[in-house]
């Protein structure tokens, strides 16, 4: 009977099972996550702690669906906040089949990597190494790099990849497909995602509050969609959201003079969210003061941050 359920209707095995990413804060986790899916779902950035929830990525292959489990970057931090990342990266690792452990190879974080080294000793499911952004590396370096690493914990397999290039990335896959347990796919083939609509466009205006401000605004930047209401024959979206910042003066940087900023994220994101949605979209942009939100447990359940 369980045979069974891991075979498709011609009678050949299937696999299928969920796969923990994780890694430090700017490893390329979602780069990574994005290209095996052919569709962005995480927003990505030059900036840590870009990604802030687990995000649930579907990828269908002729005999299996791997279902990835993308997380923040695990990094030390005191704060209820960054604990709170931390948090719900490291519980991914009870729930998956498989974990991906992925580093930045250029830029090794012996800290964070002792970190998840010490984590992973715990877990039970098979570990698959990635040395991501070997188009930043020599490859002499890079082979001393994974010498080094293969010592360092019983890995299922090490592989060097490139998330922004795709190489070595369909080798990575084969082996992740092979070391899922047989069983039927558990979403519809045209599933990518399980994350809601209103989730994936708040987090695009998300990313070009990143990538328009300076440093300070990304770590105390939060937007919530307060209203999303398609036309009739949906060809238009109105969309409301806020952003939420911690002070007086982020509100002002975030509006700019004039209110040319916001303006300038409205556009950006409005263009995005156009392409994601597959429609025109009339988007409106706030901005409220939210102080010291990130400490504060009713305001990061409220913005989504269980």
């Amino acid at each position: 009977m369980m045979e069974q359920q891991g075979r498709d209707l011609s009678g050949v095995s299937f696999r299928s099972g969920f796969v923990a990413l994780v890694g430090p804060p700017n490893a390329g986790k979602s780069t990574f996550l994005n290209r095996v899916l052919k569709e962005k779902i995480s927003i990505v950035s030059k900036k840590p702690q870009t990604t802030r929830n687990r995000i649930l990525g579907i990828v269908h292959r002729p005999g299996a669906q791997i279902l990835f489990l993308d997380t923040p970057g695990v990094f030390s931090g005191a704060a209820a906040f960054n604990s709170r990342l931390v948090k719900t990266a490291l519980s991914a690792l009870s729930e998956a089949d498989v974990v991906l452990l992925l580093l930045d190879a250029a830029a090794p974080d012996p800290e964070t990597e002792a970190l998840l080294l010490k984590a992973l000793r715990s877990n039970r499911s098979g570990v698959v190494l990635a040395l991501n952004k070997i188009d930043l590396m020599e490859k002499k370096k890079l082979l001393l790099l994974m010498e080094a690493w293969i010592g360092k914990y019983p890995f299922e397999a090490v592989f060097p990849v490139s998330a922004k290039t795709g190489n070595g990335i369909d080798a990575l896959m084969k082996t992740i497909e092979r070391l899922l347990p047989e069983g039927p796919p558990y979403f519809d083939r045209d599933a990518v995602t399980d994350v809601p609509t209103r989730f994936l466009v708040a987090e695009r205006i998300r990313e070009k509050v990143i990538r328009l401000t300076g440093q300070e605004i990304p770590y105390a930047v939060a937007v919530t969609v307060d209203a999303f209401s398609p036309s009739a024959d949906r060809s238009l979206v109105r969309i409301r959201a806020t952003i939420h910042v911690e002070r007086d003066s982020q509100k002002g940087i975030l509006i700019g003079t004039a209110g040319q900023k916001l303006k300038q994220i409205g556009m950006h994101a409005r263009q995005e969210v156009e392409a994601f949605l597959g429609c025109k979209v009339f988007l409106e942009l706030f901005v409220r003061v939210q102080k010291k939100w990130r400490k504060d447990p009713k305001a990061l359940k409220r913005f989504g941050y269980e």
